[in-house]
């Protein structure tokens, strides 16, 4: 009987221990879209009601909020590298088309309308540069950076100057939404990043 109860305890804590897993994947998730929607500042009260969660259990999840700004970042660029390589690897066979079309689908009014589910170097640069030049914030979002980037370059173009561009025109359509110049900017950014061999 002994053994049962004890057996019994030991499933019981690893469901929990499983629920305890899924939620701070929710949390994670959930705070890497409103982070790029709202911003870091949201605070960990509404960010946790927006996970369907109670605002007690996050400190049983994270250390701290910067923990989670962290991880969300990082899961951020993932999901962005994710799409991209899925993009890319759809059309293997014709690569400089298919990075053209994410270039186009990148510079696009869906884009701009839509960060919580868009690029995180866009998104989160602003509250990024706000974070101390030491923390794990940047350094995480440098690597997203990079590696955008590097998934950018191609025969004729740098990838860094392809990245300022995209996230340039994306910031500053975001900033002029509802004025003509808002689609001036993205069309201007698509037609400078048309291949230059035609």
């Amino acid at each position: 009987m002994s053994n049962e109860i004890q057996t019994e305890v030991w499933l019981m804590g690893r469901v929990s221990q499983q629920q305890a897993e899924e939620n701070r994947r929710r949390v994670v998730k959930t705070a890497a879209r409103l982070f790029r929607e709202q911003g870091t500042q949201l605070s960990v009260a509404d960010l946790m009601k927006a996970s369907g969660l109670t605002h007690g259990g996050f400190y049983k999840q994270f250390a701290s909020k910067e923990a989670l700004i962290d991880e969300a970042t990082a899961y951020a660029f993932a999901e962005l590298s994710q799409t991209y390589k899925s993009g890319l690897d759809q059309q293997a066979e014709r690569r400089e088309s298919a990075q053209q079309s994410l270039i186009d689908t990148y510079l696009s009014a869906e884009h701009r309308d839509n960060p919580a589910d868009g690029c995180p170097a866009a998104a989160l640069a602003v509250d990024i540069a706000r974070e101390p030049e030491d923390s794990e914030a940047r350094r995480v979002y440098a690597h997203g950076v990079g590696s955008f980037a590097d998934g950018l370059a191609d025969e004729d173009q740098d990838g860094i100057a392809r990245l300022c561009t995209m996230v340039g025109a994306i910031l500053l359509s975001r900033a002029t939404k509802g004025s003509p110049v808002s689609d001036e900017i993205l069309t201007a950014a698509r037609a400078a990043l048309k291949p230059t061999n035609g």
